[in-house]
């Protein structure tokens, strides 16, 4: 049998709605270097148009402009605006969390009998959308927000509420929540 590895993606969203990816990040980051829209493009190998149309969805999605262009004299360029140094920072402690809990032994084992440190993490519930079959579930984490989409019946065993302490548990596939048994005295 082949050597099998697992390989995960990280995404940013904006309301349920995607602002970025990998391919988006490496223009951003790409912009930064360069300090040209032009430059940048060349070295992530789109096009000029293709990566104007990414950078206006990515600043429409967010309502905020992810990059400056300053035109004439010697500081011309395209640079990075405070919101677009703050999606790639975002992005890199999202996917480097991601990437140590993929490489947790632990993973390979029955999460429901073996949890670890590290892909645990403590965090607090920020928003509940209740379905009829799943519900979404965003929890706040130091680093960033997660979402969890988990089912209905699971919102109502675990007693869910914003504001909640909870602990994201990250697999390949998903964001799973749990919840601290409440001693009752």
């Amino acid at each position: 049998m082949r050597d099998m590895e697992t390989r995960t993606k990280v995404w940013i969203t904006e309301d349920g709605k995607p602002v970025m990816g990998e391919g988006k990040v490496a223009l951003l980051k790409a912009i930064d270097e360069e300090g040209s829209l032009r430059k940048a493009c060349s070295k992530v190998g789109v096009s000029y148009k293709h990566a104007w149309l990414v950078l206006n969805k990515m600043s429409e999605r967010l309502g905020k402009d992810v990059v400056v262009t300053v035109r004439g004299g010697k500081a011309q360029g395209t640079f990075l605006t405070d919101a677009g140094r703050r999606l790639i920072k975002e992005y890199d402690m999202s996917k480097q969390l991601l990437n140590e809990t993929m490489h947790d032994e632990t993973l390979r084992e029955d999460l429901g009998l073996h949890l670890s440190a590290r892909n645990r993490i403590p965090a607090k519930v920020i928003e509940v959308e209740k379905g009829d079959v799943a519900s979404r579930i965003k929890v706040s984490i130091e680093a960033a927000v997660l979402s969890s989409l988990i089912t209905s019946e699971a919102v109502e065993k675990l007693d869910l509420k914003e504001g909640d302490e909870v602990f994201a548990v990250i697999k390949s596939t998903e964001v799973l929540i749990g919840k601290k048994a409440v001693t009752r005295e």
